[in-house]
């Protein structure tokens, strides 16, 4: 079993910066991958950034791409995704997920963990 704990959302203005936490615990990491999703009101939960943790691939959606950063630390067990020049659009909760496979994938159904999330808002 895998628990997954997120903190750092929060309130900040359009173009300020985030930093996501999520905190992993349970068994070994080697072999799965790791992602952050969001949802907004209103709207399906969508794939926002993946990391393979024993190979550190990195994937992003285009929304994101060049603004958000996903990273891990190995010795905390701990993934992050850093935001920056946010936009009211990334308004949402941000979920941390994790699979039990080194392969990221794009699609909710593909997770077997998630936390329980985090909302993030951005004011214009």
């Amino acid at each position: 079993q895998v628990q997954l704990v997120e903190s750092g959302g929060g309130l900040v203005q359009a173009g300020g910066s985030l930093r996501l936490s999520c905190a992993t615990s349970g068994r070994t990491f080697s072999s799965l991958s790791m992602a952050w999703f969001r949802q907004a009101p209103g709207k399906e939960r969508e794939f926002i950034s993946g990391i393979s943790w024993l190979r550190g691939d990195t994937h992003y959606a285009d929304p994101v791409k060049g603004r958000f950063t996903i990273s891990r630390d190995n010795a905390k067990n701990t993934v992050y995704l850093q935001m920056n020049s946010l936009k009211p659009e990334d308004t949402a909760v941000y979920y941390c997920a994790a699979r039990n496979s080194w392969i990221v994938q794009r699609s909710v159904q593909g997770y077997d963990y998630w936390g329980q999330g985090t909302q993030v808002t951005v004011s214009s």
